[in-house]
């Protein structure tokens, strides 16, 4: 029997994170009383752990929701654009600015995930429909019956009744085992064997950046890296991402010694930029990386999955919390479409986006080994070069697969097959040649003319959403 949102009994959402706190924010302008339980403390009253802040890199698709709620001038003031990378090669070179794209608007935005979570809380909060209860870890949930077991302050447990949940608890999610044994589902998780470890590089004696704070600074060696994303205090987030184990991995950097060491023969000018590294690098924990693959994403019109909590990825494509923001428009776009019936809207929000969350799990595990190896490899910037060439020839029919993954809404599936298609060209085009003026360009033309005209964005991607 079909029931609208609600008829069941409270609205509840389980996680405070980006996700969530949008998704309570498109249910309250529904019209939906919502309550939020979160496991963490109100991040806009307490200091994030140091070592997990975690700087994102904000795109087209995670703008288009802000731009959606209205919260994006409040967001444009805590982000910092970045017109590409920036290549620090070795100490024996000048750092080289790859840039993104060939238009102005085609940048990405760092910006503090926990400003970005406290600006979507606040509007949660102001529509007056939206209650977050903070410090409150759901422990289980009881689909039968429809009750959640909340943990309070002191431990105290308590049962909490609900009609429908959001379940946007994160990668490791309490509710999500649940949910998918509840509909024959399955979950898998593919833990990566390299992790990460943020570290922080200060301002300048002046208060200024100490590297452009224009770029994503990459510094590529192969089996491992660091990267860089400015702050807007004069600072950067740094983050090594090594192997766990072997030659050049966090095993082999148990000591000060053999940290100062790395550092000094892999990374010296970012070892110069910090003062106190062997310091931080001990103090910051180590991270893991994983994906997380799940089958079966709602139990009728009870819960449903969100975010992380559906399709988590390795964060090698900038991609993890924009596609979660973009799941949490589409599924309050499913439930619009279909106020009467909360199971269909629930099923048909995991056949649109599922197999788009999967393409884009491919493609950011594909994209740590662009970052870390083929950025610095003359093939690769062969066919970068020309990719970015034939976009400002052709802008209506090619666009190099990082571009329509950034800078479009084009569903990530279409973006991964047109991309397939894309590198035959590139390769035939380069094969043989030592650079993009040995091309035969009319051949090219003829190569690019095959292929389907690029899909139209969002009406909401506007160019001029954040400042570039």
């Amino acid at each position: 029997m079909s029931s609208a949102l609600g008829d069941r009994g409270p609205i509840v959402v389980v996680g405070a994170g980006p996700a969530g706190a949008l998704m309570a924010l498109y249910l309250a302008r529904q019209g939906h009383e919502v309550t939020v339980y979160e496991a963490r403390p109100d991040i806009r009253r307490v200091e994030i752990s140091a070592g997990r802040s975690i700087n994102l890199a904000l795109a087209t698709r995670g703008i288009v929701p802000l731009v959606d709620v209205g919260v994006i001038e409040r967001v444009d003031a805590i982000t910092i654009p970045m017109r590409g990378r920036m290549i620090h090669a070795d100490d024996s070179t000048e750092p080289v600015l790859q840039p993104y794209g060939t238009r102005a608007h085609e940048v990405i935005h760092s910006v503090s995930r926990r400003d970005l979570n406290a600006i979507l809380l606040d509007a949660a909060e102001a529509t007056g429909r939206v209650g977050i209860e903070f410090a409150s870890p759901v422990r289980s949930i009881d689909l039968g019956v429809g009750t959640l077991a909340v943990d309070g302050p002191g431990n105290s447990a308590r049962t909490v009744p609900f009609g429908t949940v959001f379940a946007a608890d994160g990668a490791g999610s309490e509710l999500r085992k649940a949910i998918v044994a509840a509909n024959g589902g399955a979950a898998e998780t593919d833990w990566l064997d390299h992790g990460y470890k943020e570290l922080q590089i200060p301002p300048a004696s002046d208060g200024g950046f100490r590297l452009d704070p224009n770029a994503l600074h990459i510094w590529p060696r192969r089996e491992f890296m660091l990267i860089a994303l400015a702050n807007p205090g004069g600072d950067f987030t740094a983050t090594l991402f090594a192997p766990n184990t072997g030659e050049g991995s966090f095993a082999s950097l148990s000591d000060s010694e053999a940290v100062s060491r790395f550092f000094e023969q892999q990374f010296a000018d970012f070892a110069a930029l910090v003062p106190d590294l062997v310091e931080q690098f001990f103090d910051n924990p180590a991270g893991r990386l994983a994906t997380m693959r799940c089958r079966g994403w709602s139990a009728g019109d009870r819960a449903v999955l969100l975010g992380d909590a559906a399709h988590a990825i390795v964060p090698f494509h900038g991609q993890g919390m924009n596609l979660a923001m973009e799941s949490a428009r589409a599924l309050d776009r499913h439930l619009r479409s279909r106020p009467d019936d909360v199971a269909a809207a629930f099923a048909a929000f995991e056949a649109e986006r599922k197999p788009n969350a999967d393409a884009i799990a491919d493609m950011a595990l594909d994209n740590y080994v662009e970052m870390r190896a083929s950025v610095v490899d003359p093939g690769y910037l062969i066919r970068r070069e020309l990719a970015l060439e034939l976009q400002r020839r052709h802008a209506d029919r090619l666009s190099p697969r990082y571009n329509m993954v950034m800078f479009s809404t084009m569903p990530y599936a279409e973006a991964a097959a047109r991309a397939a298609r894309q590198s035959e060209i590139l390769g035939e085009l380069t094969s043989g040649r030592a650079s993009p003026a040995e091309v035969d360009m009319d051949r090219a033309a003829e190569l690019v003319a095959g292929l389907d005209p690029l899909p139209e964005l969002d009406p909401l991607a506007r160019p001029d959403a954040l400042s570039v």
